[in-house]
This record gives structure tokens, sequence and C-alpha cells, in this order.
């Protein structure tokens, strides 16, 4: 493809790279991850079995998006346009983690405000976390899904 197309197709690099992440945050199934996630939280009531589930979404999810981003926040240390992209998508997943943190509400430890949980999610599924475990350590996609959500459910949750 070339130069040009691109452009015209997705508005340059940042469009792109923007497209690839969503395309990625899709993951694999059928329906979008992120609508999976929706309905996970509208139909289970045990808030252990959504953060479980969430630890299986993050093996189908992180494999395809964060090596993309981990590239993006490289771009971004020489790129302005990468650097903006980098923030527009991590705000983004921080709204996003919020969002998901409100579904816990009735069951977050005593304390910890809606914010804070969605910052802890929105660690705990950041690209620098799979990196540093299944690409750095060798972990495996199984391995790193129970270590995400244990440590959700011992980080957020009521004991």
């Amino acid at each position: 493809m070339s130069a040009e197309s691109v452009y015209k197709t997705f508005g340059g690099k940042p469009g792109l790279v923007r497209a690839i992440c969503a395309k990625g945050l899709a993951g694999s199934g059928p329906i979008h991850a992120e609508a999976r996630s929706d309905a996970l939280q509208r139909e289970v009531d045990d808030p252990r079995a959504i953060i479980r589930a969430w630890g299986t979404l993050t093996t189908e999810v992180a494999p395809r998006v964060a090596p993309i981003l981990l590239l993006l926040r490289a771009a971004a240390v020489i790129d302005g346009e990468m650097a903006a992209l980098q923030a527009e998508i991590e705000a983004e997943r921080l709204r996003r983690m919020t969002h998901n943190a409100l579904s816990l509400v009735d069951h977050l430890r005593a304390g910890l405000a809606v914010e804070d949980a969605g910052a802890v999610l929105w660690t705990y599924s950041s690209p620098e976390m799979y990196e540093l475990l299944v690409i750095k350590q060798g972990w495996g996609l199984r391995r790193y899904g129970d270590f995400i959500a244990d440590a959700l459910i011992g980080a957020l949750l009521t004991p």
C-alpha cells in the first residue's frame, strides 16, 4: 500500500495505528470483546466471576493489542503525532476501565473510590504488565490471565 493510500484511507499514521488498535481490542470472537465485557457485567452478579472472565478476556486481547501499544509508546518519544495518539488511547483505556469499575461499586473494598478502582484496572490491563510478564518473563497466557484476575480480586474486592 502506498503512503498516499494510507493517508487517504486512514488519515495518516495516527489513523492507521488507531485502526490497528481497534482491531486488536475487538478480540478474536465473533462479538467485540468490549460488548462481551458489557454483557458479562449486566448478566453476572458475582464480582469475582466477572473479574475472572476479564482475566480470560485479557488473554485474548493483550497479545493482539499490547505489542502495538508498546510500539506506539516507543514512537511517541520522537513523534508528536504518536505522542498525542498514545495520550488519547490511554485516556480512552482509563475511561473504559473506570466504566468497568462501576459494575463492581457495591463490592469494592471500603474506601476505594470508583476512579481508583478504574486506575487499578487500567494498570493491570496495561501493555507494560503484558510486556513484563509474558514477553520478558515468558509466562503463558493462562498463567498471565489467572494472575491478572487474582491480583484484581485482591486489590479491588472486599475479602
